[in-house]
């Protein structure tokens, strides 16, 4: 199978030729800050291959003590990259254009969370940016 991506302003495109093993939504601090959000969304496979189709020269690799994290120069969208000395390959999930195959697996390191990431199915749910209430 073959997946698509690219980044926000669209300088960087790549795919992605094989299968994801495994689909983690990771609440540790650092996917938390790099993410900006609740989680970060990765998608991991031992035998997929990645290929830039354009844009390469945009991407950046941070490298935090073993915590890794690529993205475009110019949007700083959150990119593929190989980790575990080139033997895995991280995908964030939102960087896919084509659609992902599996759901997530699990949370993992969910007693991380951050505190008000809990009950979020009950709250208001809008299909598209709420109306200002000028109460």
């Amino acid at each position: 199978m073959v997946h698509k991506g690219t980044c926000l302003c669209g300088k960087v495109a790549f795919e992605v030729e094989g299968d994801f093993e495994n689909f983690y939504l990771c609440h540790c601090e650092r996917c938390r800050k790099d993410s900006g959000s609740a989680h970060a969304a990765n998608l991991f496979s031992s035998t997929a291959d990645l290929r830039w189709l354009s844009g390469e020269k945009y991407v950046r690799v941070f490298d935090l003590e073993g915590h890794i994290k690529s993205f475009c120069i110019n949007c700083g969208s959150a990119l593929p990259n190989i980790q575990m000395d080139e033997t895995l390959l991280v995908v964030p999930a939102g960087s896919l254009d084509s659609d992902v195959p599996v759901r997530p697996d699990g949370h993992i390191f969910h007693a991380n969370r951050a505190n008000w990431d809990a009950g979020l199915e009950n709250i208001t749910i809008f299909d598209s940016l709420p109306e200002e209430s000028h109460d």
